[in-house]
């Protein structure tokens, strides 16, 4: 039996050649840098950007996607329009964060392995904490909080999100 590689969509490397021109001594120090400058162009770390981002500092790939692998802020999947984070620590747990997950879950035809939508719309991790016990359960939606939330509001908020990308 032979495994097969699906071939991904092809990516403009425009933007990483403006990003290594960010850095003109090209040190192999910088990779962490250039690699979060490309996560936030892409919001993940695609293939042919790390493979470029490689020859241009003249490190072997496997250097390139160790380090994006190593670290949990770096994603090699893409994500959707509006990244959730939903807080399920200690204070958020207790306040049933783990009902808005399920909810979602559910909303969003999310769940096991697959975090993002399949409208490329919403991508929903739960997280440790985010520091924030005293207006739990917290929900981020990108950089905005949302504290002292419930399924009911998350369904209403989820909703206008829809409807705003229905409308543009």
């Amino acid at each position: 039996m032979c495994a097969t590689i699906e071939k991904k969509d092809s990516v403009n490397l425009d933007a990483v050649r403006e990003i290594i021109k960010q850095f003109p001594q090209r040190k192999a120090s910088d990779l962490i840098a250039i690699l979060q400058a490309v996560q936030e162009e892409y919001s993940y770390l695609p293939e042919e950007a790390m493979i470029y981002v490689a020859a241009a500092l003249g490190l072997p790939p496997g250097k390139v996607f160790g380090v994006a692998t190593f670290y949990a802020h770096f994603t090699l999947e893409p994500k959707g329009k509006y990244v959730i984070k939903v807080c399920d620590g200690t204070a958020c747990h207790v306040k049933k964060s783990g009902d808005i997950i399920k909810m979602l879950e559910s909303e969003l035809g999310l769940g096991g392995d697959k975090i993002t939508s399949d409208d490329m719309l919403f991508t929903m991790q739960a997280v440790a904490c985010v520091g924030a016990c005293g207006i739990a359960p917290v929900v981020l939606v990108n950089e905005d909080v949302y504290g002292s939330t419930d399924v009911d509001k998350m369904k209403e908020l989820i909703m206008k999100i829809k409807e705003e990308e229905d409308a543009a």
